[in-house]
């Protein structure tokens, strides 16, 4: 990891407990930096901003703050208006920054969607992301009563404002994940 990176993973651990969100964000990271990968941009500040994006969720667990209160914790930390300004894009309905760039799109494209494959492993008898499939994806994301509190018309938006046909977008956050298995801890269990 950059010392930008790290600088992120540890504002995130200063302010986050809970299990699950911190394999969520380190989820998006992932995702972001396989993005930017894919976009040949700045990998280190795309995974950075995925690393940053919810650290404040646990502080403001709501979306009347969350991530507008945030920003002036990032702000005394040191973090610049333009990683602020791409968080504050992820809820553009309650904070008015509207999406502008490909970080932007692709920020709104992987927080959700992470979320639905870390619950689909989950399921899996050996609850590793290897043997999730596309498929199990595919119908899980049809049944709006499984990870219930998953946004699917987020998914489907970001996915389009990133200009990437939605199961492309899935498939390429599951590799992401797939990468950081054992950090996810979704690297799975013996089946007996």
């Amino acid at each position: 990891m950059s010392g930008r990176v790290n600088e992120a993973w540890k504002l995130t651990n200063d302010n986050v407990q809970d299990k699950g969100l911190l394999r969520h964000i380190l989820s998006v990271g992932a995702a972001m930096r396989f993005y930017a990968e894919l976009l040949e941009e700045d990998e280190d500040y795309w995974e950075t901003i995925g690393l940053l994006h919810d650290f404040d969720w646990e502080i403001h667990p709501d979306l009347d703050r969350h991530p507008i209160d945030g920003a002036p914790i990032l702000r005394r930390n040191g973090w610049d208006e333009e990683i602020i300004r791409i968080i504050l894009s992820h809820y553009s309905a309650g904070t008015g920054v509207e999406r502008e760039k490909p970080v932007d799109f692709a920020l709104l494209a992987c927080d959700e969607i992470t979320g639905l494959i870390t619950a689909v492993a989950l399921v899996r008898p050996s609850r590793s992301v290897h043997d999730v499939k596309i498929k199990s994806i595919r119908k899980k994301f049809k049944d709006s009563r499984f990870a219930a509190a998953v946004n699917r018309d987020e998914i489907i938006q970001g996915a389009g404002e990133l200009g990437i046909e939605l199961w492309e977008h899935v498939a390429v956050v599951l590799a992401s994940m797939q990468q950081i298995a054992p950090e996810l801890g979704l690297e799975g269990q013996p089946v007996s």
